[in-house]
């Protein structure tokens, strides 16, 4: 659908309202609670035509593109234990087309969309060196197209003006400064598409991970202070109604309130239930880690025999009580592509993380053997 044609003096008062905009916007560190305002447009989604080679060809943001302001039609969101990527910060968007809307498939089952939906996905650091800025380094969408999903991502330039279609792949030095003050280096890898379905695939087609009902019935500030998301996509148009009115959340990672073993069960079914569950990557290994599935503690490993012994040792998946023998540990810790835990998606390891898993292998007994 094209854009609709603006008179002179509106398309004057736009630019003015959107430089606006993007001034206030770059003064914050952080893309999240994004709320979008109101613009005329339309959002472009032609099924028999995308992915465009541009990503401002789809009219989701308005304004500055770098801004991530969203068209008045997306709605931001987030997921309550989000994926480890280097550390790098993420804006995440929906759409759907007028009058349609996703509908409840199950606590654990991903939101069936309708035709001609889009999941957005921006990846960014802050403090990004030289000059403290803000670095956009890709945006990545999933698009219901023909009855399928269709993954595109979009590589920003150099001005932070566009985002071009490219799927070859490619990788990004950075240097910024964390949450800590300590200065970080990563060379960040922009997956190519053989990448993305690896990750993205059950049963040989490519599906979306985050957007289940467990991940996001968590609240979220659209800027009228917060709002279950749930509901909000209720209220948006974005799905349909009679939800459960009570859903088996995932429990945030980082928060340590919760339960040791809820938040490690979270973290690992965001960063490794995509490839160890059944018809994914790594199906043929025994674990399985999917939220709904790791009560059992067999299914995360617990005194379970590893089909490849990389240690010089006997070890266990999980070794109750030893971390130097449980190999769940030693693959998050590990940084060589043969070795590492999961083989896509990151480059660092996530120390946060790796000593929250050490502190629950600690606590679990009796011991293995």
């Amino acid at each position: 659908m094209n854009s609709m044609i603006i008179p002179v003096r509106a398309r004057t008062a736009l630019v003015i309202i959107t430089m606006i905009a993007g001034i206030v916007a770059c003064r914050h560190d952080a893309l999240e609670d994004l709320v979008p305002s109101s613009a005329p447009g339309s959002v472009n989604v032609d099924p028999s035509t995308v992915p465009y080679a541009t990503l401002s060809e789809y009219g989701l943001f308005q304004g500055a593109l770098a801004s991530l302001d969203p068209h008045p039609e997306v709605l931001p969101y987030d997921v309550i234990t989000p994926l480890f990527s280097d550390y790098a910060k993420k804006a995440r968007f929906v759409w759907m087309p007028s009058g349609s809307r996703a509908s409840y498939a199950g606590d654990h089952e991903v939101l069936a969309f309708p035709e001609r939906s889009v999941l957005i996905k921006t990846f960014y650091y802050d403090h990004v060196q030289p000059g403290d800025g803000r670095k956009i380094l890709e945006t990545r969408l999933l698009i219901r197209a023909n009855g399928e999903w269709v993954s595109a991502t979009y590589v920003w330039n150099a001005e932070q003006t566009e985002a071009y279609l490219d799927m070859t792949g490619s990788n990004v030095p950075i240097t910024w400064m964390d949450e800590q003050d300590q200065m970080r280096n990563v060379t960040y890898r922009i997956p190519a598409g053989a990448e993305c379905f690896t990750c993205h695939k059950q049963s040989g087609v490519t599906i979306p991970i985050g957007p289940k009902p467990r991940n996001l019935d968590r609240v979220f500030n659209y800027g009228e202070g917060d709002v279950g998301q749930l509901e909000k996509w209720v209220q948006h148009g974005y799905l349909e109604p009679g939800y459960p009115a009570s859903i088996d959340r995932v429990t945030a990672w980082d928060d340590e309130s919760e339960d040791l073993s809820d938040r490690v069960r979270s973290y690992l079914d965001m960063n490794c239930a995509h490839c160890h569950g059944e018809q994914r990557h790594c199906d043929y290994r025994p674990m399985r880690f999917a939220w709904e599935l790791t009560a059992d503690p067999v299914n995360l490993g617990l005194c379970v025999e590893p089909d490849e012994q990389i240690l010089p040792f006997d070890a266990y998946i999980v070794s109750a009580g030893n971390v130097d023998k449980s190999m769940m540990h030693y693959r998050i810790s590990s940084t060589e592509v043969s070795e590492r835990m999961p083989l896509l998606g990151r480059t660092l390891v996530h120390q946060e993380a790796v000593d929250m898993i050490a502190d629950w292998i600690l606590q679990l007994s009796p011991p293995c053997n």
